[in-house]
Formats: structure tokens, sequence, C-alpha cells
């Protein structure tokens, strides 16, 4: 067979904002949740023992991606492009691999919504996630922790005898290891992705997956299913006939189909002459869901923050290993999960009744791609899963190699090979080798935790020092012994000359647990500590700036919830003027300005305009320190309300 499929590097330039750096404090607090239901019994009944199973509690041992900003310049993203004489698909390796174009080339149509330019948001779980494209979201509810990470990227012998690129990854949140597969079959249509979860552990691991696609706004989506699970702003989730146009709504909602058990899964965006895109795949993937923003001015607002103004709107179309986002998998002990997905064009005549309209799509998908066809591909594909990379096209992070380090394990055709430790694990890997943490290196703040039982039992039989207790307490406090977490950092604390990093987990421990006058105190120690131990000279005065600006930020809002504004002030007046200019703090800056009484100058704040690069999804603090400063209504600039006023 004459194989035309290629896999080829090619450099993806648009207007970009930088990453920036993490965030260097650990995040002890439990992340946001934005999908909080109050009907957990009716809801288990119906969606049955994935409902509320393994709901993620700590966003350890990720970090908190908050350093970017929204100044956009030209800037090279590295890209990956396979490509045959009918499809041309773009990847962004070093951003969680997201699929960021697909063309069909006989017509010229772009099939996703292609993002002109990329924006970092605080939509991921952890913080900088970007919209547009396809997304390949593993974790838990919620958007992926690596969508704006690098990804392990290689080719790989496709079932057709071509090549496929191969995507992969160790999922830290979940501690499971996952791939992604891409090819085109020679003169096809669709791109095929499979994919594999595995669970090397000999516990059961809760699995969690969503493939996002951003289409063009406007589009009519269908889906084989007469009713959907709506979730609007009232934050309840209830069973609704399918609308035959959901984006009448004013405000942000979810439509999650319910798609019979015996139906062909698959979802479709498509425009007013029946032109677009269609997602289908093997039956593993059962869920399809529509998330559109609707027609207020929160949502508006929503979609030029994340893309640009004037560039048209987006929603998205959605496929899941669940009926609903609000539910997990148990994954049995050393066991995997793997299905296969086709992206590709339809055409089809969307005049009559909705069902009918349904039908007449699904006819049409059958005729282009046989659901046999698909089931067949997923199956040839599996004799391939386990191949070995042959080229070697982007590197990912090394925490793959340190976890096959410590386990042992083997992960066939996904290797994370020794040369991709760095830096951020070679404590880790002196733990391993000697049963020693080493101290931290004396020119920046502490290094990263981890926090899985394998690792806090070689901690708790390391020799104690400064260091193994400080990331013992992490590793305790992830698991919920935080009276253990405590005495850990109490016995830091009394041994480091650092002492702000065990402060200010203290005084997050007295937040937790409802001690707001002690939590003040310590961070008020912690934020006087850290100010006379840093040094803003050499490789290291990127992460002491970002230290201080965390700690500073969540040190005033430790004081103002103890009415303290004289201490919070002088916080503030502690930043570099860099720090105090950022969005972020200018809203930090109100806050304070209003606690003080001083409403004409939190006003002229606002009037001097800012702009929180990351102001998270469902954010309303805007709208409410906007109340407090000004009688008037919300200027749009600062209109992100995603619920109805009486809602929020």
């Amino acid at each position: 067979m004459w194989i035309v499929t290629t896999i080829r590097r090619e450099v993806f330039t648009l207007p970009a904002a930088e990453l920036g750096p993490d965030n260097p404090l650990p995040p002890l607090r439990p992340p946001t949740e934005l999908h909080h239901l109050e009907q957990r019994a009716d809801l288990a009944r119906e969606l049955g023992r994935t409902y509320g199973y393994a709901p993620l509690r700590s966003l350890l041992p990720v970090r908190v991606r908050d350093g970017y900003d929204r100044v956009r310049a030209p800037r090279d993203l590295p890209a990956l492009v396979i490509e045959n004489d009918r499809l041309r698909a773009t990847v962004l390796p070093g951003l969680g691999g997201r699929l960021a174009s697909l063309l069909h080339k006989p017509t010229g149509r772009e099939l996703l919504y292609r993002n002109p330019v990329f924006q970092p948001a605080a939509f991921a779980l952890n913080g900088a996630w970007f919209s547009g494209g396809v997304e390949w979201n593993i974790g838990a509810t919620g958007h992926t922790t690596l969508a704006c990470a690098p990804l392990h990227a290689a080719r790989v012998p496709a079932p057709d005898g071509g090549e496929m690129l191969r995507l992969w990854e160790w999922e830290r949140l979940r501690d499971l290891p996952f791939q992604v597969d891409l090819w085109l079959p020679d003169h096809s249509d669709f791109l095929h992705v499979a994919v594999r979860i595995r669970n090397p552990h000999e516990t059961v691991r809760a699995a969690y997956w969503w493939s996002n696609t951003a289409v063009p706004e406007g589009r009519r989506v269908l889906a084989p299913a007469t009713e959907a699970w709506h979730l609007g702003p009232e934050r309840r989730l209830r069973r609704v006939p399918v609308p035959a146009e959901p984006a009448d709504s004013p405000y942000a909602a979810d439509y999650f189909y319910d798609v019979p058990d015996t139906r062909r899964r698959w979802i479709a965006a498509l425009d007013a002459e029946g032109h677009g895109l269609v997602q289908t795949s093997t039956d593993t993937l059962r869920g399809r869901k529509l998330f559109v923003w609707g027609t207020g001015s929160g949502g508006r607002r929503w979609q030029e923050w994340l893309t640009a103004p004037g560039t048209g709107g987006y929603r998205e179309i959605q496929a899941g290993l669940t009926r609903t986002q609000l539910e997990h998998v148990p994954l049995a002990p050393e066991s995997e999960v793997t299905w296969l997905e086709a992206y590709g064009p339809l055409d089809a005549d969307l005049a009559g009744e909705p069902d009918a309209v349904t039908a007449a799509v699904e006819a049409r998908l059958e005729a282009v791609l046989p659901r046999a066809d698909v089931e067949a591909a997923h199956t040839a594909w599996t004799a391939y899963a386990d191949a070995e990379p042959g080229e070697i096209l982007a590197t990912g992070s090394g925490w793959g190699a340190l976890e096959l380090r410590c386990t042992g394990r083997k992960t066939p055709g996904t290797p994370y090979p020794d040369s991709t430790l760095g830096p951020a694990q070679e404590p880790w890997l002196r733990l391993l080798r000697t049963g020693h943490l080493p101290a931290p290196h004396p020119a920046g703040p502490p290094g990263e935790s981890l926090v899985a039982p394998h690792w806090r039992e070689l901690l708790e039989t390391a020799p104690s020092t400064p260091a193994t207790e400080y990331h013992l307490g992490v590793a305790q406090w992830h698991a919920g012994d935080r009276a253990q977490a405590v005495r850990s950092w109490e016995r830091a604390l009394a041994r480091t000359p650092s002492r702000w990093p065990a402060l200010r987990a203290l005084a997050v421990a007295d937040r937790e647990g409802g001690h707001p006058e002690r939590a003040a105190d310590r961070y008020t120690e912690a934020f006087d500590d850290l100010c006379r131990e840093r040094s803003d000279d050499g490789e290291d005065g990127e992460a002491w700036t970002a230290a201080t600006a965390a700690l500073g930020r969540e040190a005033i809002e430790a004081l103002l919830a103890a009415g303290r504004t004289a201490p919070a002030r002088a916080v503030w007046d502690r930043l570099d003027p860099g720090t105090r200019a950022r969005g972020r703090f200018r809203m930090i800056e109100v806050g304070l300005l209003l606690a003080e009484g001083r409403r004409e100058a939190a006003r002229a704040v606002f009037d001097e305009g800012f702009e929180v690069a990351d102001l998270r999804e469902g954010a309303e603090i805007l709208g409410r320190m906007w109340s407090h400063a000004d009688d008037g209504p919300l200027p749009a600039r600062y209109d992100f309300r995603m619920r109805p006023p009486e809602e929020e």
C-alpha cells in the first residue's frame, strides 16, 4: 500500500502571552469547586455509583500556574503536523498536546474553532488553560492540569503500515500514565485518535476523561439523544428535552446528552448549510456534551477574554467516559481502559423535524464512516498500543521517569527515560537512592513536594531534617492527617533557619482550622522572614519574586479576614512595584482600600483600569467589589458574571 501520510515539525506563530513562573507555594487549600450540587441522593439514584465517586480533594502534588500575563506578542509555538491528501492536523506538544487545527484540504474548511491567540486563563484545575481546538482532558472534574504543560511525543508504527503520532505523560493528580495516538489512514477524511489510560498500581484509582472540542459559535449541535442533563446558573442538574437552540440562554450552560446504550456515540456541529465537524467513537467513550456561553454580557466578556475581540465566539462539543462531568470511574489495579475516536467533516441536510434531522445526520455518518469501521480500527490499533516509539519529537516532564524508578513498573509503548530527570526530580531521586532527602538549595524557595503513599513512606523512614519534616507534612496534609502534618511542620520550624515555608504551611492549617487570628500572626511572621531571606540575584531571582508575590497575596487576604488592615497595608507596601502593578494585585488593592474605608480611592483604581489575568472561571469578586465602590451598574470590562445577580 502506498502511504502518503506524513508527520513533520512546524512552527505555529500567533500572538501569545507568556506563561511565566509557576506558584512555588504548595496548594494546601482544597481546589475551587464550580460544580457543587445540593442533590446528591437524587442524582446517585439516577447516575449510579460513578456520581460522587472519588472527587478531587487536593491539587497536590501539582503546582498552581498563575504567573502568566495578558501581554501578547508574536511567538513561535512548536507544532507537529500530521497530513494526508485529505486532512491536515496541527498538534501543540508543548501545550498539553492540544489539537489546534484540523483543516479539510479539499474544501479548505477549518473544522475546529482555531483560536487566533494563545491566552492563558484560570480555567484549569491548577490555573493556566487556553481555549480552542481539541483538549485531551484527563484528571478530575474540571480542565486538566496538563493544559499548558509539555507532553512526550514520538513517531510510532500505525495499524495501516504508516506512522502515528504518539503523545504521552504521567497524570499526577491521579498518578496515572496515559497516551494519545493520532493517525490519518491513507486517503481518509477522518483523523483517528486512540487513547489509553493505565493504572499500574496495586490499588483502584479514579479515572476521568473528556475530549473537549471547540467549534465556531452558531453551529447547530446534534447528538443521538432526545433528553439531556442540564447544568445551568442555578447549579442544579436536571433532565430536560434536548433544546433546538441552547444558545438562547443568557447564561453559560452544560447539556449532557442522555445517549441510549444501544445508540452509536457521536456528536456533530454543523453550520446553516449543513457543513461542519462530526466526532464519533467506540462505545467506551459514552458521554456527549454541549457547552454554551450564553447570550449575556458576562458570557460575551469571557469569550473576548479567552480569544480576541471581533474574532467570533465558540462553543464546545465534548465526549467523555461518563454521562456527566460530575462522575469519575474506578480503574481496577493493574488494568487499563482504551477507546478510539474519529474526527472529520460531515455534510448533511438540516431541514425537517429534529428527530428526522438527527436520523439523517447519523445515516450520513454511517455512510462516510461506518460504526463497524471505527470498531475495527480500534481492534487493529490494540496490536500497536505497545509499539516502542521511534524518533522522539518532543519531551515532557521527568515525573514519569521518577515514578518508574520508584515502583519498578513498566509502561510498554510509553517510555519515561532517565534522560528526562531534571532538577525538580533530583532531591527525590536522592531520597530513593540513599534514604536521605537533601537540604534545599539555599538560594531559592523549597522544591516541589510529592505526596503519593510510596513517597510518604520513604519520608517517614528518612532521617528527620527540616526539609524532610516539611515535605512529610505536605504529604500528611494531602492524606487528610492534618494533626500529624502540623506536628511535622512544627518540628521543621524549630530546626530550620529558613522559617517562612513552614510558617506559611501552619498559617494555612490555622485558616482551614478556623483560627483566623493565629493564621494572621503566622502569615505576618512568614512574610517578614521571606523578605529577609529572599535574593533577587542569580538564576533564582524569578522564583523569589513569584514566592514573595504568592505569599504576600495570601498574607493580605488572611490579615483582612482577621480585620487587620494596617498590617495588610504593611505587606502591600513591601511588595515590589512590578508585583503591585499586576492586575491581580490591583484588585487586591481595591479590597484593601475598601477595608480601610477609602471608597473613592477604590473607585479610582477601577477607573484607571486593570485586568486580572488569573481571574477564576465563575469568579464574581469584581462585581461584588464594584458594588462596594460605586452604586452604578457594573462596567462591561469588569462583567464576568455567569449567573443572574440574585444567584450570586
